[in-house]
């Protein structure tokens, strides 16, 4: 998601508040580190680390196909069962595909040939969310100083907000697929001949953040050539889409937009519990980023569709950010194995989505 507008300072954590009357925030952003689990992680996941050419395009391949036949039979579809259904399958299928941008952020640039340009050929420009949204901003949320700051763009402390801003958090998602095609027709051509607008544009609006706060600092070499292309195949993209939607019809492109819109409210509440939002800002412990992320593992199936592509084992990934998603499960294995039900890795484990948003919601309405 794009960063979500700012929310207002009657949003903001009460640095006076006590989490239930354990003081857990501040607790977890001290714990010291477990070894012995961040020990077991590398050395039992040695042989884990290799993107797999096999798994990874054909299961892009099957997700950005199957989302795009059923957006298509949605809108030719001519009772509104059969369209909503189609319209539900598309939704998730392209909401997966579209979360290959995650693993994009993080396998070397050489792990898979071809893997990038066909995702933002087949994914990212249709979808009008090419890689660079994430690459460049995601490695920040990982950074051992910098997750849970005020400098990770991928975190606020929402369990200790307002109750309403989590609503709020959850339904500016709606105007993500209107925003992006904005940016893409009208923003970015405007950039490219006023150079504050596109300087600005791309520090507070080119990044899939949450953290108002986040600004982007100026793509070089290498990677400002390859941004320079993305944008404007976007660009190209958004022209052809408003373009042909004037002379041939609207409703194929506002069907589109609902279904992108589907899949931007299922993403911004797989945020919601992707982590115990609990920190007020302290740089925190390898282990304290753990216990502050979450697991959902098997075995619940309904969580492949809400958190596809390896983001049930979002805890485990903080832990071990290199591992393919298709490796994850089986690291979760030799993990739980070795260290046991009681262990500190245990503890990042949940049942699933609505017990963890229960979680969150009564955090927020916890008297301050």
């Amino acid at each position: 998601m794009l960063a979500s507008p700012s929310l207002d300072s009657d949003a903001a954590p009460d640095p006076q508040m006590a989490r239930e009357a354990s003081g857990e925030a501040s607790i977890l952003a001290r714990t010291p580190d477990d070894k012995a689990m961040l020990r077991a992680a590398v050395e039992l996941t040695r042989d884990l680390g290799e993107a797999k050419p096999s798994v990874f395009w054909p299961d892009m391949l099957a997700s950005a196909l199957t989302g795009y036949a059923a957006l298509a039979g949605t809108i030719l579809a001519g009772n509104v069962w059969v369209a909503a259904m189609l319209g539900l399958i598309s939704a998730l299928a392209l909401y997966r595909a579209l979360l290959f941008i995650h693993e994009l952020s993080h396998i070397h640039k050489n792990a898979l040939p071809g893997f990038r340009l066909g995702w933002n050929l087949l994914v990212g420009i249709p979808l009008l969310t090419p890689s660079f949204m994430y690459e460049g901003v995601h490695p920040l949320h990982h950074a051992r100083t910098r997750y849970g700051t005020v400098e990770d763009p991928e975190y606020l402390p929402l369990a200790l907000m307002k109750p309403w801003s989590l609503p709020v958090f959850l339904l500016t998602a709606l105007l993500l697929p209107v925003a992006l095609l904005v940016r893409s027709a009208v923003l970015v051509p405007l950039g490219a001949v006023l150079p504050p607008l596109r300087r600005l544009v791309w520090a507070r609006a080119s990044a899939l953040a949450i953290n108002p706060a986040f600004s982007r600092r100026p793509p070089e070499g290498d990677f400002a050539r390859m941004v320079f292309w993305q944008e404007a195949g976007a660009a190209a993209w958004a022209w052809f889409l408003l373009g042909w939607s004037a002379t041939h019809g609207w409703r194929p492109l506002l069907i589109g937009i609902a279904v992108i819109a589907l899949g931007a409210v299922l993403n911004q509440a797989r945020t919601l519990v992707a982590h115990l939002w609990e920190n007020e800002g302290e740089a925190m412990t390898v282990t304290g980023q753990y216990l502050d992320s979450v697991n959902v593992p098997p075995p619940g199936w309904v969580t492949v569709l809400w958190a596809p592509v390896g983001l049930r084992y979002h805890a485990l990934h903080h832990l071990l950010p290199s591992v393919p998603y298709h490796a994850l499960g089986e690291a979760h294995r030799r993990l739980s194995a070795e260290l046991g039900a009681g262990s500190t890795y245990a503890r990042s484990s949940y049942a699933g989505l609505f017990p963890l948003l229960g979680r969150l919601v009564r955090s927020t309405m916890t008297a301050r």
